[in-house]
């Protein structure tokens, strides 16, 4: 199969069957082969080795624009099986942590405020760990 190649339904272990890119519309994309490898470049981004004796399907799934289709009335999405989703503004608080009031209030976090404890420091973010280039602190101009 030549570099480039557009695939679907693909297998992860030998015999087990299509189990990436399989949804409506996806397609993965053969970018390298080395040895007994495959390089794939799947729907969601990742690049992924999967053995060259793993099969797949060449071209991408049918029934693109599934999404695309308007259903006309909340009556067809039950038809469906599609259950309606309701706010938990607009519950009892009973029911959701949002719920309750006598006018309408603002939407809060449902488990408090996400400052740290007193004492306690706020956990640094990973992407500023891993980040190649750090960010100047706030009260300094950055220099570049």
């Amino acid at each position: 199969m030549p570099l480039g190649t557009t695939i679907h339904n693909i297998e992860i272990t030998l015999g087990k069957g299509g189990q990436l890119a399989r949804a409506a519309g996806a397609v993965a994309k053969l970018i390298a082969k080395e040895g007994k490898l495959a390089a794939l470049k799947l729907p969601s981004g990742e690049v992924r080795l999967i053995s060259k004796n793993c099969s797949t399907t060449v071209g991408q799934v049918g029934n693109v624009g599934v999404n695309q289709k308007s259903l006309g009335r909340a009556g067809s999405k039950c038809w469906l099986g599609k259950r309606l989703v309701v706010r938990g503004v607009v519950m009892n608080p009973v029911d959701h942590p949002y719920g309750g009031g006598e006018e309408r209030a603002p939407e809060r976090p449902p488990r408090g405020s996400l400052t740290p404890p007193l004492g306690e420091n706020a956990p640094v973010p990973l992407h500023r760990l891993f980040s190649i280039k750090k960010l100047p602190p706030s009260n300094e101009s950055p220099t570049f």
